[in-house]
């Protein structure tokens, strides 16, 4: 019955699939953050957003290497390392709180282009966020992203993927959960058409090719150019992801210190 439950809306179904029961971690406001400085001895106008999954700690994108892999690549941005963990989620508190806690201040910083760069549950934020508050991000970078159930990819797969796809209406009697991964699945259906419709920033996505996602995965890659998507063999963990960080970065259009 437990299992159930945690199978009927997206939160809990995220901790049923990651296998780590059904508790979260208390909400704070502000959100916990840390700020990794860009290399670059001048000041620069682009801020990365990081999001770590459900159950991850932000420190972990340093022990990883994310960071390190950054400032190797002399790119002048600097990152914010967000603790947006599962909470957040099942609260439903996800996009006020990205906005009033890191979004706002970094535009009222001076910072001109703010991208969002998310592992698992983080990639799914970076969507929801985009869904919900259109033309305040740069670009988004969905490492594994978590979609939603299997029911909806499964719909569109049968369809004949995104660009054929009919969604079905908004429903009164669906969770608020279900009707987010509806709606977001419906904002990525926009990437299907060259060039995208509407007020959508640019979509990268890297995934394992074994991934318990992986279905979702392909469908959404389907719909975006070829040099935005990377693979790779494995599943949905860390020496994946640092993988297909690697071979992301090269291709984001970001700036890079002067000589």
């Amino acid at each position: 019955m437990r299992l159930t439950r945690c199978l009927a809306v997206f939160a809990l179904a995220a901790c049923a699939l990651m296998a780590a029961g059904c508790a979260s971690r208390k909400t704070v406001a502000p959100m916990a953050m840390q700020r990794d400085a860009s290399a670059c001895p001048a000041q620069t106008d682009t801020l990365l957003v990081l999001l770590p999954g459900a159950y991850s700690d932000p420190e972990e994108f340093v022990k990883e290497g994310f960071i390190d892999a950054v400032r190797k690549r002399r790119l002048a941005v600097d990152l914010l390392r967000v603790d947006a963990h599962l909470g957040y989620y099942s609260e439903e508190v996800i996009i006020d709180r990205l906005r009033a806690d890191v979004i706002a201040p970094a535009q009222a910083r001076g910072y001109r282009a703010i991208w969002i760069a998310g592992i698992s549950l983080g990639g799914y934020g970076g969507m929801v966020y985009a869904e919900e508050r259109p033309g305040e991000l740069a670009g988004i970078v969905a490492i594994a992203p978590y979609l939603g159930e299997r029911l909806i990819a499964t719909g569109i797969d049968n369809a004949g993927g995104l660009a054929r796809w009919r969604a079905q209406p908004l429903l009164p009697e669906m969770s608020p959960f279900e009707k987010r991964e509806l709606r977001v699945w419906r904002w990525l259906q926009a990437y299907s058409a060259d060039p995208p419709l509407g007020d959508h920033p640019p979509l990268w996505l890297g995934y394992g090719m074994d991934d318990r996602f992986a279905f979702s995965h392909r469908l959404l890659a389907a719909a975006l150019p070829a040099d935005h998507v990377a693979t790779t063999e494995g599943e949905h963990d860390w020496p994946e992801w640092m993988r297909l960080w690697r071979s992301l970065l090269p291709r984001l259009p970001l700036p890079r210190c002067p000589s």
